[in-house]
């Protein structure tokens, strides 16, 4: 708590998916960063060294283990909390014993948002270890609460604020990802109807807390999904997209007041732009900001990267943020903190 800017950071990394994985490597190979513990699932991977299972081609002395009473004993500063889910024990008890958490689950980006129940614990555990807790990442994180408190600064008045994210799937080699797990070459009926749940649950608490706090409360939140087939067979990447199956998809999360929008995120994934809609704009991978008001904005973000590196690049979106907010996290003041109270700066080395 309060500490003042520290010549190095002592970090454990909690699980290695691609995005733990990168951002493992951000910090091994950090001038200001030392990573002193690593905690993994899977029992493959215990006893592995860090280096190795973050494909570099030296070791660097960190053993992964699978008991978090291993990384207590590290006693870092602050612990990448990267897994697919949270346990709420282990979280309380990082942040018990003094370790700061950084986190790229998407449930810790609002405390108003968090069961007031879990809420408390972590609160409680904040108080007892004089620790604190941020949530970080992409997409939610910089798009829906970081950019727009900059973005709006131009602004005298905002009447509606739309982030569209586009994806183009064309060159993911990923058969299963493509086909089974995101629904692509199916009938429209085929969707799983999970997957609009699965963006109302990431987005609704960011969208409320980043509105909220740019002074336009929103009173209720929507979430649908629309879907479009290709007019052609198109080839991919990951296999063929049969004409008339699913070759697009939007999942929109909006937040009302009064009945009128003010606050909507779009996510547009896509494997051809040769589709039976008309009017859908499908741009390339990134990001379009658009601000209704005074004045009106229109904001593109790109990544001008080759199709074959966007897997290798697209994960580091999400595990960098998180890197670079480690020193502002050690500084905060105990508690569940959120972007719009932390000034976050990249230290880059």
């Amino acid at each position: 708590m309060g500490q003042e800017s520290k010549a190095t950071y002592r970090v454990a990394q909690w699980a290695t998916g691609n995005i733990g994985t990168h951002a493992m490597r951000a910090v091994i190979n950090h001038p200001h960063m030392e990573l002193v513990g690593l905690w993994v699932h899977s029992d493959d991977k215990i006893g592995k060294d860090a280096g190795e299972l973050c494909g570099l081609e030296r070791e660097v002395g960190v053993r992964a283990t699978g008991r978090i009473e291993d990384i207590l004993a590290r006693k870092p500063d602050c612990v990448l909390y990267m897994p697919q889910s949270p346990d709420l024990d282990d979280l309380c008890r990082l942040l018990e014993s003094g370790i700061n958490v950084v986190t790229s689950v998407a449930d810790f980006h609002d405390p108003d948002g968090i069961e007031p129940g879990i809420r408390e614990r972590l609160e409680a555990a904040c108080r007892q270890g004089k620790t604190s807790i941020h949530a970080t990442g992409s997409s939610p994180g910089f798009i829906s609460s970081t950019l727009p408190f900059a973005v709006t600064s131009l602004c005298r008045r905002v009447d509606c604020y739309t982030i569209d994210e586009f994806a183009d799937m064309s060159s993911r080699n990923s058969p299963a990802m493509i086909f089974e797990g995101m629904g692509f070459g199916r009938a429209p009926g085929d969707i799983n109807p999970h997957l609009i749940e699965h963006f109302r649950h990431s987005f609704a608490h960011p969208l409320k807390y980043t509105a909220r706090r740019l002074g336009l409360p929103i009173e209720r939140i929507e979430a649908s999904g629309e879907f479009a087939v290709a007019r052609n067979q198109t080839t991919i990447a990951a296999g063929v997209i049969e004409a008339g199956t699913v070759a697009a998809q939007r999942y929109t999360v909006e937040g009302f007041r009064d009945d009128k929008p003010v606050f909507r995120f779009r996510a547009n994934w896509y494997c051809t732009r040769d589709i039976d809609r008309e009017g859908w704009d499908l741009g390339d991978t990134g990001w379009r900001v658009q601000v209704e008001g005074d004045p009106p904005l229109d904001i593109r973000i790109r990544f001008p990267c080759p199709d074959h590196d966007w897997p290798n690049t697209s994960p580091g979106l999400t595990a960098y943020p998180a890197v670079n907010a480690i020193p502002a996290v050690c500084a905060a003041q105990p508690g569940i903190r959120t972007s719009a109270e932390m000034k976050i700066f990249s230290i880059l080395g």
